[in-house]
């Protein structure tokens, strides 16, 4: 299965990613977790978003759909894989269905975590406390907020359209959110 989930900054997509790895046996792939190696690794590609990230912007649809072609291509990704964090904006998800169709594939879900913002904005405060992540200041929070709603949230229609949007409630207790994703995915 080959399955992509979204939502705002601060949902839970890491985390339900996780869980849903492990329930269908499939790969993770958080664009995310890629780029804050590659910025601490220091390559071309992760100075190249350390810029962009450090400001609170998207890193360019040129440079995640190499990473996440070059990423799909390899063999742990021939039983599936979730993406997390990609695509973010509809350049990234015609790019991504290039990807795919030249490979015979397509995705499968596309899985949308949706919680009120306010909540959102307190989770990414108590998540900076707990990992340090520098891109957890409230003047970064709002901004990667506004980003998404405005660059990733018109992506649901382009999946509704394609009926393979999945709509599911972000709060509640983690495993009943997993949950609400499994049985969807049915």
């Amino acid at each position: 299965m080959r399955l992509s989930i979204m939502g705002p900054p601060g949902v839970g997509k890491g985390t339900q990613a996780k869980r849903i790895i492990n329930a269908l046996n499939i790969t993770h792939l958080s664009t995310g977790e890629i780029l804050r190696l590659k910025i601490k690794a220091e390559s071309k590609v992760g100075v190249i978003a350390k810029s962009f990230i450090d400001k609170g912007h998207l890193v360019p649809d040129e440079i995640l759909i190499k990473i996440v072609k070059d990423r799909v291509a390899r063999p742990d990704c021939s039983n599936g894989y979730l993406l997390d964090g990609f695509p973010r904006t509809l350049a990234q998800a015609e790019g991504l269905e290039k990807i795919l169709y030249n490979e015979g594939h397509r995705l499968d879900f596309v899985i949308s975590l949706v919680a009120d913002e306010s909540e959102l904005v307190k989770r990414l405060i108590n998540r900076k406390k707990e990992s340090g992540r520098s891109d957890d200041n409230p003047k970064i929070i709002r901004n990667r907020q506004k980003i998404y709603w405005e660059q990733t949230a018109p992506l649901l229609d382009f999946y509704r359209k394609k009926d393979i949007l999945i709509n599911i409630n972000g709060l509640g207790e983690i495993s009943e959110i997993t949950k609400r994703i499994l049985q969807n995915l049915k």
